[in-house]
This record gives structure tokens, sequence and C-alpha cells, in this order.
């Protein structure tokens, strides 16, 4: 239950207005924060469409956990 509930703090880390969805200005906007300003938007936009399972160019919790947990399996 911990590794879920660290995923949700990033995740919440991320997700700046707290709509519970990550848009690919809050994830380069939340990269710039964590020190590495060479995300640009597009670059965001292309990692968020590698797991927006359901096309609408946003990251929600449910698909964060899923490649989370899909990383982890690679690991």
């Amino acid at each position: 239950m911990a590794e879920i509930e660290a995923a949700r703090e990033v995740f919440d880390r991320f997700d700046l207005n707290k709509d519970g969805l990550i848009t690919a200005a809050e994830f380069q906007q939340a990269m710039g924060e964590l020190g590495d300003h060479n995300v640009t938007v597009g670059l965001a936009q292309t990692l968020i469409d590698q797991h927006d399972g359901n096309g609408d160019g946003l990251l929600s919790f449910e698909e964060f956990w899923a490649a989370r947990q899909k990383a982890a399996t690679l690991a």
C-alpha cells in the first residue's frame, strides 16, 4: 500500500492544477522544478502519449500507476 501512496504523491506533484490529470505543460513545469530544464512540451506530450490509455492526451493517475507498474516489471 505504501508504494501506491508514494506514487500518488509523485503524481500530485506533477498535477499542478489538481484536476486529476497531468498535461504536457504541467509535466514540463514539474520537471523544470525538479531541475530538468531540457524537457520541452513536445517531449512531455510524447512521454504522456506512450502511457495514455484512453487517447485524451492527458495522464490520469490510473495511467500513471499502470506505467509505473510496467516499468517496475522491466527493471
